[in-house]
């Protein structure tokens, strides 16, 4: 594998830092794709792809474009800015945006994650003497940045009987250093964050596939919390280079599914965790537009409509209308 210190170069977003990977020497600098990720271990579809030519060998120029948050990623879809969201952008920030702008997107693949395909967990510093979430009242708790993170946190601590629970957002990155710092006691967070923690004696999980559980009802239901997207613009623009992009980025999820422990590999430079600890990432699920069964789509109903029963989203959203049809 090449060295992340080697093979990336990056490109200004007015934010953060975007790779630039995955150049088609042959193709015309207008046909160039810009897919938004946030550095979380379910974008690994983006990662893959670009890093093993399978966008490249489709004819494609596609680059990543990192951002902070996954509203960072929806907003730039909005502007224009982007074409796309890679696995991980939040659904429901996808979704906002969607009801900000009707018709910008079309969701291509899903990663369904419960306590199996393990993706959301709450942790606490390691040698905290917390040992549920229920015992987390009173006490400094953080989230991922974006209103699906904090929503999510509340209605599970509210879940676990804590009243008016305070949720504090943070980047990603600073999980664990905060943990460990004592700034807060626990967060709710993504993989590959516990991971990342738990190798270098930091933080502890605390639990993992809340969302299943607590917001779902259901511990080994699939939760769709973050989606690879195209936009409507794209596809109306350049119909033949968004089907060849789909396509290829569907290459690139049968490849991580047949190859989870050299697709590990990829996770390094684009999220938290070092080459060194790659093999111990657990990996969320991936379900593309055309694979999704009746329950998947109603359990992904149900998270969308927690949204609009908490006044969150403005209007209720149907899911089944928001997948691609090639």
């Amino acid at each position: 594998m090449i060295r992340s210190s080697q093979r990336r170069r990056f490109v200004k977003t007015g934010l953060v830092f975007p790779a630039l990977v995955g150049l088609t020497p042959k193709a015309r600098a207008d046909d160039k794709i810009l897919i938004g990720f946030w550095p979380i271990a379910s974008g690994l579809p983006l990662y893959a792809g670009l890093e093993r030519g399978i966008f490249k060998q489709a004819g494609l120029q596609v680059e990543g474009a990192k951002f902070a948050s996954a509203q960072q990623v929806a907003e730039a879809m909005i502007a224009g800015r982007i074409q796309g969201s890679a696995n991980g952008t939040a659904s429901a920030a996808l979704a906002l945006a969607e009801i900000t702008s009707p018709g910008l997107l079309k969701i291509v693949c899903s990663n369904p994650s419960n306590r199996t395909l393990v993706l959301d967990q709450f942790l606490v510093p390691k040698d905290s003497t917390v040992q549920a979430i229920r015992e987390l009242g009173g006490r400094k708790i953080a989230s991922g940045p974006g209103i699906q993170n904090v929503t999510l946190a509340k209605i599970i601590l509210e879940k676990n009987g804590i009243t008016n629970p305070q949720v504090t957002e943070l980047p990603v990155g600073q999980h664990v250093p905060a943990l460990a710092a004592g700034q807060i006691d626990a967060v709710y967070t993504l993989e590959p964050t516990g991971t990342a923690g738990r190798v270098k004696g930091l933080t502890r999980v605390l639990e993992n596939g809340v969302i299943a559980k607590y917001v779902l009802g259901d511990p080994d239901a699939p939760w769709f919390g973050g989606s690879a997207t195209v936009t409507t613009a794209f596809l109306k623009d350049k119909p033949e280079l968004a089907k060849r992009y789909v396509a290829a980025y569907a290459q690139a999820v049968d490849w991580v599914r047949k190859n989870t422990d050299e697709a590990r590999k990829h996770l390094d430079g684009f999220t938290a965790i070092e080459e060194g600890l790659v093999k111990e990432v657990p990996l969320a699920g991936f379900t593309l537009y055309d694979e999704f069964k009746p329950s998947d789509v109603e359990y992904f109903q149900k998270f969308f409509d927690v949204f609009t029963d908490r006044k969150i989203f403005s209007r209720r959203l149907d899911v089944k209308s928001l997948l691609y049809t090639a």
